[in-house]
C-alpha cells in the first residue's frame, strides 16, 4: 500500500510517496505552485499515478502541541485534497521538520541557498514518521 506524505507550503509543497510495500520513502517531488487549487490537482495526478491509498499530511502545531496560527488554512487545503484526490489525509504533527530538513542537507554538503529540496526533505520526515508509527501499530 503507497502512502503519500504532504509538506503543505505557500509557493512549494514538498512530495514524498512510499514503496510499493508502505515500509520505505520512495520518491519525491516538489509542486512549485501558490494556488491551493493547482496544488490539490497535483496530487490527485499523483495519486492516480503511484496508486497511492493513504494520505498523510503534516500539521502545524506549536511547541506547546496546540494548533498553529496556519491551522485552519491547512484544514481548508486537506479538504481541498479530499475532493479532489478522493483521499482524506491523515494530519501529522510537522513540527521541526523543516528545521531538520534543513539540518540533513547541510550535513550533505549543501549550502543553505541550494536547499531547493527541503519541502521534499521534509515530506520524506513526515512520511518515514508515519510509517515507523504505522509499524508500532499506532
Amino acid at each position: 500500500m503507497r502512502v503519500m506524505a504532504i509538506d503543505y507550503g505557500d509557493a512549494h509543497t514538498g512530495i514524498a510517496i512510499s514503496d510499493p510495500t508502505g515500509l520505505l520513502a520512495g520518491m519525491t517531488t516538489v509542486i512549485h505552485s501558490h494556488k491551493p487549487a493547482v496544488v490539490a490537482a497535483e496530487i490527485a495526478r499523483l495519486v492516480q499515478l503511484h496508486g497511492v491509498e493513504e494520505l498523510v499530511m503534516g500539521f502545524p502545531r506549536n511547541m506547546d502541541g496546540t494548533d498553529g496560527a496556519r491551522a485552519d488554512l491547512y484544514r481548508d487545503f486537506a479538504a481541498q485534497v479530499a475532493e479532489t484526490a478522493g483521499l482524506t489525509p491523515v494530519f501529522w504533527d510537522e513540527r521541526r521538520t523543516t528545521i531538520e530538513a534543513h539540518d540533513i542537507l547541510l550535513a550533505s554538503g549543501r549550502r543553505r541557498k541550494n536547499h531547493r529540496q527541503v519541502d521534499a526533505v521534509a515530506a520524506s520526515l513526515i512520511l518515514e514518521g508515519y510509517l515507523t508509527r504505522k509499524k508500532q501499530g499506532g
